[in-house]
């Protein structure tokens, strides 16, 4: 069953996206995927956040590019948390999709991780249901006792090299 709902605004942004898929599913997670504009199908982004519960998702990862409006729109019609990626397809780089998704009303948040940083947001996903899933917690531990040793890895190489 899908925990964790993935939506962008176009099938381009897959790419970047793809990256929390590979993430959730490194952890057993469920997803589900769409496509969906806030600015082209508004009604379909509303139905989608609106019903979201109901189907089982517990977050919401929404990567946009340009103005950014999907994460926030999301959120306004949600009481889920939802997890901001700002796609880097614009000519400013993904700045303007930062800013718009960071720069949320009071009341209206979203949390954003950086510029193309779909696997953090997966990874950020995974730490909010691990809060009520003692197995995904320990899985979670272990990912980042695997980061450490390649951390020490790394640096035990270097030192070998010099």
């Amino acid at each position: 069953m899908a925990q964790v709902a993935v939506i962008m605004g176009s099938d381009s942004d897959l790419p970047v996206m793809g990256k929390a898929l590979d993430v959730l599913a490194e952890f057993g997670i469920g997803y589900e995927v769409s496509v969906a504009s806030a600015h082209r199908t508004p009604d379909k982004v509303t139905e989608f956040a609106h019903s979201a519960a109901d189907r089982g998702i517990a977050v919401i990862i929404a990567g946009a590019g340009m103005a950014a409006a999907l994460p926030g729109v999301l959120a306004a019609h949600t009481l889920l948390p939802v997890i901001g990626v700002p796609l880097s397809g614009s000519a400013l780089g993904g700045t303007d999709a930062l800013y718009s998704i960071v720069q949320m009303p009071p009341g209206v948040p979203v949390a954003t991780v950086g510029i193309d940083a779909a696997g953090n947001a997966a990874l950020l996903a995974v730490q909010i249901l691990a809060l009520n899933n003692s197995a995904l917690a320990e899985k979670l531990a272990e990912y980042r006792r695997q980061m450490a040793a390649k951390v020490e890895q790394s640096s035990q190489k270097v030192q070998e090299e010099l």
